[in-house]
């Protein structure tokens, strides 16, 4: 098995956090996971301390100190916006998008990803938790924490809470979102970078390379971390909107040349105890091998508004998961 190099994780309140400024409840592991261990350092061979992946060490599963204030991070963004490129031919493909859904079930914890992201105009690149009845809308209530790359830029993201009552009325009950755009200061789809989220009780957190860019606390104006108590799965997924203004216009031409991958280089999990405020490493997935670990992971296979979600552009290759977008020249009709 070849050896993951971790980026420092340095903003949980387990340790300095950047202070500038935005499905039944588990066992005490607040997951279905079958085992964990203590959160201690890894080991591993001297490496340059210069290298983006120098070998680092775990967070401590010591007692949080987490301030209870909301942050903001903003990081400039000085990548130009992507400009979509009209095709007269849009009508004579199918389209392909791909979702990589975990089966663990989780009440709170941290997420990790490194990932090289995708952002083409109309796509969405994304890592998130999400309730698995919210789609059922009237019946259920909605929970969802979003990391997203959109096309209209990829030196930018998104991070967003949804959430919504449940209505058993013959009304239907708005989502609640909170969107925050930040930029990386690099381009996200160059490179592998680590994201994360933490998840808790009392707040919601995301991280860049292990600095804390927003946190939403209890008591916020649109009460979304207290609301936020479904299980939810992970999920990761690459496909195509049709809200031009969010995503940019899709066309399809920048797959002409072939598919465009998201890729993930491993999927890193923390439970949480909600008695000692601490984290422990419940597993860890490098995609070695050629083939998805079925004991976390299952593949999308449902229509994502100008895509449809393909079960084979979910590929397990070179120690990565690579979440594929691609597309098809429609048969021609048969002749009469």
């Amino acid at each position: 098995m070849k050896t993951k190099f971790i980026l420092p994780i340095i903003a949980l309140g387990l340790f300095a956090a950047c202070s500038d400024d935005s499905s039944s409840t588990g066992p005490d592991a607040n997951s279905t996971t079958e085992s964990s261990s203590s959160v201690e350092p890894e080991s591993s061979d001297a490496v340059d301390p210069e290298s983006s992946e120098s070998a680092k060490p775990e967070p401590s599963a010591a007692e949080e100190t987490v301030p209870q204030e909301p942050i903001r991070k903003e990081i400039e963004n000085t990548i130009p916006n992507n400009v979509a490129t009209e095709v007269e031919d849009f009508a004579d493909y199918l389209y392909y998008g791909a979702e990589l859904s975990g089966t663990d079930q989780f009440t709170y914890g941290r997420f990790e990803a490194r990932m090289k992201m995708v952002s083409i105009s109309g796509s969405v690149s994304s890592m998130f938790l999400y309730y698995d009845p919210s789609y059922m809308l009237k019946k259920q209530p909605w929970n969802e924490i979003d990391i997203e790359v959109l096309g209209t830029n990829p030196g930018s993201w998104q991070s967003n809470l949804i959430t919504r009552e449940a209505d058993t009325s013959s009304f239907e009950n708005p989502k609640i979102t909170s969107e925050y755009k930040t930029g990386f200061g690099f381009n996200s789809t160059e490179d592998f970078h680590l994201f994360a989220f933490v998840w808790t009780p009392e707040y919601i957190s995301w991280e860049i390379d292990s600095v804390e860019i927003r946190r939403d606390v209890l008591g916020m104006e649109k009460g979304q971390v207290e609301f936020m108590t479904k299980q939810q799965t992970l999920r990761f997924n690459l496909w195509a909107s049709k809200h031009s203004g969010w995503t940019g216009k899709f066309t399809g031409a920048e797959l002409a040349d072939g598919p465009v991958a998201q890729e993930i280089d491993y999927v890193r999990v923390y439970s949480y105890d909600t008695e000692t405020k601490t984290f422990t490493k419940a597993w860890q997935d490098d995609f070695d091998g050629d083939a998805l670990d079925t004991k976390h992971w299952s593949k999308g296979d449902w229509l994502m508004e100008n895509v449809k979600l393909s079960k084979d552009n979910v590929v397990v290759e070179d120690g990565k998961c690579k979440l594929l977008m691609s597309r098809k020249k429609k048969e021609e009709p048969a002749a009469d």
